[in-house]
C-alpha cells in the first residue's frame, strides 16, 4: 500500500511539473518559474470554463472572466496598502450612455487644470473589468502619479457584442469626455489630454487617436497616445515575432487567431486558415500591394530583428476576405491606416514586449515616423505580454512594475 501511494504521489508530481512547465519559453524571460505558474492558472481557469459550458451553465468566455475578476478581487483585498493611494476619489458615471469609472486626485481643482488620460483595458476585447483587480489598481496609480484624471471605459465584451460595438462604446466615451464643457467640468487642460490602453485596449486606444484626430466635429484632440502592446493587425500571423514567441505567455498565436475571430464575428472553422495565413493569400484581389505594404515587416522593421525568418505568403489560399468581417477595417486594424490619417495623429508612445506582438507594435510606430509623428519606442527584454496587470501582489512581477512605471514616466514628462 505504501508503495503504491508513493507511486501515485510521483505520477502526480510528475504530471504536474508536465503541465506547468514551458520548454519553449525563452531564456530572456525574466522570472519564468513564476511566469510558468501563472500561465498554468490561467489554462486551467481556460479549461474549467470550458467546462461549465459544456454542463450548459453559460458562455465559457462570461465564466472565465467571471473567474478571473474574483481572483483579481481576492488579491485586491491582499494588497499591500502602500503601493496603491487611497485618496483618488472614484466615481462611477457614463459618457453618453457608456459605463465609466472616473479617477480624480486629491490635488488641483478650479483654480489648477490637470491633465487626464482616457484608459482603455484589454482582453482581448471580451475579458478584463475597470472595476477590480489589475485595471482598477492601475488607474488609480496613473492618478495619484500624475495628478491626473483618469477615465476608464468599461466598453461592452465579446460575446455580448462583437465589432463594431467595443469600438463604437469608445468613440462615444472620448468624443463626450474631449467636448470642452466636460473638460472643463473636471479642471482638465484640454492641450493635454491622453488615451491610453494595452493589447486589445491598446488596439481600441490607437483607432480611437486615429478616429478623433480625423474628426471635425471634435474640437479638442488627443495630445497623447499611449499604447502598451498593442494588437494593430490580423493579416500575418507570421511577422518574426509571432514565429519567434508563438508559444510565448501570456497570449500565444493560437489564442490571438481565436480572439480575432471572436471580435471580427467570424465562424471559427477559419482558425485553421488564420494560422497559416491563408486568409491573406496573394490571390485576395481586395488586399491590394499598397496595404500588404502597410503591413510588410521586411521593410518596416530593423535586420536585427528581422533575422533569417521568412515571411509565410500563400499563393492561393482557402478563404475569401469577405469570410472574415472587417478584415481590411482599420477601425479594427490600426496598423493599415492611409499615411495622411497617420499622419494627423497625436505623438505616440509604444511600449513592446518579448511577445507574439512586439512587431506590430514596432511597425505601427515606424509608419507614424513616416507620416510625420513623433514615436518613443520603449522596448523591455524580458518582459512578457501581460506584465501590466502583474504589477501587484500577489502576482507581481518586478519586470510589469518597472514597464508600469516607466510608462509613467513617460506621460509625466510628454503630457
Amino acid at each position: 500500500m505504501r508503495m503504491q501511494s508513493i507511486l501515485v504521489t510521483l505520477l502526480l508530481t510528475v504530471s504536474l511539473a508536465y503541465y506547468i512547465y514551458l520548454p519553449e519559453l525563452p531564456s530572456a524571460i525574466q522570472e519564468p518559474w513564476k511566469l510558468m505558474l501563472v500561465d498554468a492558472g490561467f489554462r486551467t481557469f481556460t479549461h474549467l470554463s470550458f467546462g461549465l459550458q459544456w454542463l450548459g451553465l453559460g458562455h465559457h468566455m462570461d465564466l472565465l472572466r467571471a473567474s478571473l475578476e474574483g481572483f483579481d478581487s481576492l488579491g485586491k483585498l491582499l494588497e499591500s496598502t502602500w503601493v496603491l493611494p487611497s485618496d483618488v476619489r472614484v466615481t462611477i458615471t457614463a459618457f453618453d450612455s457608456v459605463p465609466v469609472r472616473i479617477y480624480e486626485p486629491p490635488v488641483g481643482g478650479e483654480d489648477q487644470l490637470r491633465r487626464a488620460v482616457m484608459f482603455l483595458h484589454g482582453g482581448g476585447w471580451a475579458l478584463g473589468s475597470v472595476k477590480v483587480g489589475a485595471y482598477d489598481s492601475i488607474s488609480r496609480l496613473i492618478s495619484d502619479q500624475l495628478n491626473a484624471v483618469v477615465v476608464s471605459v468599461d466598453y461592452r465584451l465579446y460575446p455580448e457584442v462583437q465589432f463594431p460595438m467595443q469600438y463604437l462604446d469608445c468613440l462615444s466615451a472620448a468624443k463626450h469626455f474631449l467636448s470642452p464643457e466636460v473638460l472643463a467640468g473636471y479642471a482638465v487642460d484640454p492641450q493635454r489630454v491622453a488615451v491610453s490602453g494595452d493589447s486589445a485596449g491598446g488596439n481600441l486606444a490607437a483607432a480611437i487617436a486615429q478616429g478623433i484626430s480625423t474628426d471635425d466635429s471634435v474640437s479638442v484632440k488627443f495630445s497623447v497616445q499611449a499604447l502598451i502592446y498593442p494588437v494593430l493587425q490580423a493579416l500575418d500571423f507570421h511577422t518574426p515575432s509571432y514565429q519567434q514567441n508563438h508559444d510565448v505567455p501570456i497570449v500565444q498565436r493560437s489564442t490571438m487567431v481565436q480572439y480575432w475571430l471572436q471580435y471580427l464575428g467570424a465562424d471559427h472553422s477559419l482558425f485553421p486558415v488564420l494560422m497559416a495565413n491563408n486568409h491573406s493569400s496573394l490571390q485576395q484581389s481586395a488586399i491590394t500591394p499598397e496595404i500588404r505594404a502597410r503591413v510588410d515587416w521586411t521593410t518596416l522593421l530593423p535586420p536585427r530583428l528581422r533575422k533569417t525568418y521568412k515571411p509565410v505568403t500563400v499563393e492561393t489560399g482557402h478563404a475569401d476576405v469577405k469570410e472574415v468581417p472587417a478584415l481590411l477595417d482599420v477601425r479594427a486594424m490600426p496598423l493599415l491606416a492611409d499615411p495622411l490619417i497617420l499622419g494627423k495623429c497625436p505623438r505616440a508612445y509604444i511600449l513592446t514586449v518579448d511577445d507574439i506582438l512586439r512587431d506590430d507594435g514596432l511597425m505601427y510606430g515606424r509608419r507614424l515616423q513616416d507620416a510625420g509623428v513623433t514615436v518613443t519606442i520603449d522596448h523591455y527584454d524580458g518582459a512578457f505580454h501581460g506584465c501590466f496587470s502583474f504589477s501587484f501582489w500577489p502576482t507581481r512581477f518586478d519586470v510589469g512594475w518597472r514597464a508600469l512605471m516607466g510608462y509613467i514616466n513617460w506621460l509625466q514628462d510628454n503630457l
